[in-house]
């Protein structure tokens, strides 16, 4: 009895997690033991990245760069793919450095260009200054592959869906209401005469009031972001001078050099990227393509709505969107694991989306009543996906690795991304100059073609396409 006991007393110091003092990512830790709770307001800094989709389409109208409406679509897209190549060329720069000094810093630097080339896209004078001005916004804008990482790690285990899905609710909101804010508050001196004046500088810069809202918001969160704590472990020459098994530190350290090396070649973690981009490129075509159909005349084929339209039917999709994600989504994935709920999506938003080109033959409450629930659903399942493959990614990977993994899935994103407004608006331009064409007249071949990509990306969530995490497998799918 003695020995057992003696025996106990030994072995349960080694099973205990050992916390460093000093270690930003050990408080986290240590934090996270004691705290049953949702961080929630630590991501509220990511709001303000997804927030700087001012909505375009009069902007580029006003620069007055397109000599016909049908050529809108080509230049608003331009705007839009600026930002995400600029995102593309150093979104790994920014994983490597959130890696190597910490998440907050690359978080504080992206909410700051916010502010600052947000405020100067408001001010453009022409298109040219419009393309630069998002450009380097997504060229120092290296937020959203940290705060994957982030949100893995601040999250207990048990609340990494809803972690990772409170990034993708944020993302997604942030893409409606960016549309919104720019549909209310887009040429003040128009919409309310009382308040703005012609000869003011709202009344000079039209859209420069929605953009100077997103960035003293994201003033504001980039003050409240330099309260919030790091979780990058920073022991690792502590932890070397205690270990008495300097044979165990160079095998430990070997194996680190090993898997840098091979994360290119890590397949469960590059077939979600895959898809994500897969995805990423259709998400993005749509958000272009809803709002430019949504204004266009219904003799094209469009709605005919205005920018206030717009912006109310993006914000019931918002809200919905918010209580799915925040309240249902969690249960879901739960029971059906990430990739059945991503396949699901997928192939619920292929009919959705072909009835969008019939609800232009609506009108009045009937349409309203339509579009709104079709833009709620289709938000709602864009979103499961991503948060599907957000799961997927960071499970594929060690915690020293997240933030070079989740770059390398932001530069590829951000090319497909690119790739989206440009094509989704070259797409919407040529298919309204064919509104008598004998096979899929009109809009119905933009949302036909947006099918196709839907359908390749569910395609590519099954074997051999999308590989399992080695010994996750029975929690993913």
């Amino acid at each position: 009895m003695a020995a057992a006991a003696a025996e106990e007393e030994y072995t349960v110091p080694l099973l205990k997690k050992q916390y460093y003092e000093n270690c930003p990512g050990c408080k986290v830790d240590e934090l996270k033991e004691l705290k049953r709770g949702l961080p929630i307001r630590e991501f509220l800094s990511i709001w303000t990245v997804v927030l700087c989709s001012v909505y375009r389409h009069f902007q580029i109208r006003d620069f007055k760069i397109a000599e016909k409406e049908e050529d809108i679509g080509y230049y608003a897209g331009y705007v839009g793919s600026s930002f995400m190549f600029g995102r593309a060329l150093t979104s790994f720069f920014w994983g490597i450095v959130a890696d190597r000094y910490g998440r907050k810093p690359v978080i504080l630097l992206g909410t700051s260009s916010v502010v600052i080339f947000n405020t100067i896209f408001g001010l453009s004078l022409n298109f040219w200054m419009a393309v630069i001005s998002r450009f380097m916004l997504g060229f120092l804008n290296g937020l959203l592959g940290p705060i994957k990482a982030y949100a893995s790690e601040i999250f207990r285990n048990e609340h990494q869906a809803l972690g990772l899905s409170t990034i993708t609710t944020a993302w997604g909101i942030g893409l409606i209401i960016g549309p919104a804010l720019g549909g209310f508050l887009a040429q003040p001196a128009e919409k309310y005469p009382a308040l703005f004046s012609k000869d003011s500088l709202f009344g000079r810069f039209p859209y420069f009031l929605p953009s100077l809202a997103i960035s003293l918001l994201a003033g504001g969160v980039t003050i409240a972001s330099c309260w919030l704590p790091e979780t990058l472990h920073t022991h690792k020459e502590k932890r070397a001078a205690c270990d008495d098994s300097f044979d165990a530190l160079e095998t430990a350290s070997g194996e680190q050099k090993k898997q840098a090396a091979s994360l290119l070649r890590n397949w469960p973690l590059m077939s979600s990227i895959m898809v994500y981009c897969i995805f990423s490129l259709h998400d993005m075509a749509y958000t272009e393509i809803f709002s430019l159909w949504a204004v266009s005349p219904i003799k094209l084929g469009g709605l005919g709505y205005s920018t206030e339209n717009v912006g109310e039917v993006l914000a019931v999709s918002g809200f919905g969107l918010l209580v799915f994600q925040l309240a249902l989504y969690p249960y879901a994935e739960r029971l059906l694991g990430p990739v059945m709920v991503c396949r699901i999506a997928g192939a619920l938003s292929i009919p959705l989306l072909a009835s969008y080109p019939f609800l232009s033959k609506l009108s009045g409450f009937s349409l309203s009543v339509l579009l709104n629930c079709a833009s709620v659903l289709k938000n709602l399942l864009s979103v499961s996906i991503v948060t599907c493959l957000f799961m997927l990614q960071n499970s594929a990977v060690e915690q020293h690795q997240r933030g070079a993994a989740n770059g390398i899935a932001m530069t590829a994103m951000s090319l497909f991304k690119a790739a989206g407004p440009a094509g989704g608006g070259s797409l919407f331009s040529w298919a309204e100059t064919r509104q008598d064409a004998a096979f899929l007249p009109g809009n119905q071949m933009v949302f036909f073609v947006l099918n196709v990509v839907e359908a390749i990306g569910v395609l590519f969530t099954f074997k051999p396409f999308l590989a399992l995490p080695r010994g996750r497998t029975a929690t993913v799918q």
